[in-house]
């Protein structure tokens, strides 16, 4: 037996399920009936695999390097299994580190970088999203206020969660920043009568959602543009303003600078929800075991995180006010799981949507970040808050409980759910 087919055989017999290595010269590990089957084709995987790298792991998977057979769910138990220590410790680094990140993110988000960063991932192919997202293409954390919804009631609650919280009314200015194929956008139209603007940096959104537009008779009263939010014009606030899984895009140097411009961008009195991923440590910028780096090379380039910790302090610096924080962790790992499922329940029509020499890497990377933000939902090691904020007050009041006509948000948290 050979020392590197000893080692393998070590580490299986220490996995909550059984599951065969077959190395690159033929011999193999675990039992027959196992319900993950590795076949390896490059020995640096199985070093990888000993030592628990699990980000590496993936981009192995991307690369070509293994093939697997089994289901996805079980892929993601080994490797959540296969973790010597928690990924948010790992993740955590010195002070020179922290320094490193703020410099490098300073770099990395100047308007044009941000640009090819958001394309890269969301014009990737619409009918490949189409596949595996709700009919609404409502690419963000649902909201399964019944535990038996199906992912397209759930991200309809999601965006009436959403709605509800804002106290949308009929006729006030909303702006929907990064709004996506424009679920919100045109949620919050027609449901709720709102003059809705959205923005995105993603061509084929822009395209399909003005078609939409269109095709649903709200020209006049529903616009998207292409357009970066620091380019938005500040000389009429709205009265409403979303910004829904865009806060990643933004890069922490940038938080404050960005939350001082959807102030300035909403009316006093007025309501903002930021609804974004945050960090599971206080103290890590990504998930450790290299699964911050396969996120940044192959899914979200440019993308980082923070806790909401830190989130809550950019907020203050910037002249807002937290009136509302609720953590939706759980929900995203079951809408993930929910995305991974469909995909998984169509590789061959997921195929012929990817074409070029790197459709197959991509639905590769695509299956694994899937499923793998699920587990990493699961584990907690990131999460999903939606923080409803409002301008800081300037001067203290008296009549802030008694609904006064100038202020929106009314400190009692039942009107969300009647």
């Amino acid at each position: 037996m050979s020392a590197v087919l000893s080692l393998v055989e070590k580490k299986l017999a220490s996995l909550p399920l059984p599951v065969q290595v077959v190395l690159p010269s033929g011999e193999t590990a675990g039992p027959a009936n196992a319900r993950i089957r590795m076949k390896v084709k490059d020995n640096s995987t199985l070093r990888h695999l000993a030592s628990g790298e699990a980000g590496t792991l993936g981009e192995d998977y991307v690369e070509g390097k293994f093939d697997f057979e089994g289901s996805m769910r079980d892929l993601m138990l080994l490797a959540s299994s296969i973790l010597p220590d928690s990924p948010i410790e790992t993740a955590k680094g010195s002070w020179f580190t922290s320094m490193k990140r703020h410099w490098v993110s300073i770099r990395r988000h100047s308007q044009a970088r941000d640009a090819r960063q958001i394309q890269f991932h969301y014009d990737l192919s619409d009918e490949f999203y189409q596949l595996w997202l709700d009919p609404r293409r409502v690419y963000s954390c649902a909201y399964f206020r019944e535990p038996d919804m199906t992912l397209a009631q759930a991200q309809e609650a999601k965006l009436d969660h959403i709605c509800r919280k804002l106290r949308l009314h009929e006729g006030e200015r909303f702006l929907d920043i990064g709004a996506g194929w424009g679920g919100l956008l045109l949620w919050a139209a027609e449901n709720y009568g709102v003059d809705a603007t959205g923005i995105t940096l993603s061509k084929n959104q822009h395209a399909h959602v003005n078609r939409l537009i269109e095709e649903k008779g709200l020209s006049g009263r529903v616009r998207m543009t292409l357009l970066d939010y620091r380019e938005l014009d500040e000389a009429k606030p709205y009265d409403k303003i979303a910004s829904v899984g865009m806060f990643e895009h933004v890069g922490r140097a940038q938080l404050f600078e960005y939350f001082s411009k959807l102030r300035r961008l909403l009316r006093p009195g007025g309501l903002i929800m930021n609804h974004g991923i945050t960090a599971g440590g206080v103290y890590n910028a990504e998930v450790g075991a290299g699964m911050g780096e396969f996120i940044e090379k192959y899914i979200f380039p440019g993308g980082e995180l923070t806790h909401i910790s830190n989130e809550l302090a950019q907020i203050a610096d910037a002249g807002l006010e937290d009136v509302d924080v609720e953590n939706l962790r759980p929900h995203y790992a079951r809408t993930l799981w929910a995305w991974s499922d469909a995909l998984e329940a169509q590789l061959d029509e997921a195929r012929k949507t990817l074409k070029g020499e790197n459709g197959e890497r991509s639905l590769r990377a695509y299956r694994i970040y899937l499923a793998g933000c699920a587990m990493g939902f699961e584990h907690a090691w990131i999460a999903l808050h939606q923080v409803l904020l409002q301008h800081k007050p300037v001067a203290g009041r008296r009549d802030e409980l008694d609904h006064p006509a100038d202020l929106s948000y009314p400190w009692r948290r039942d009107y969300i759910y009647r």
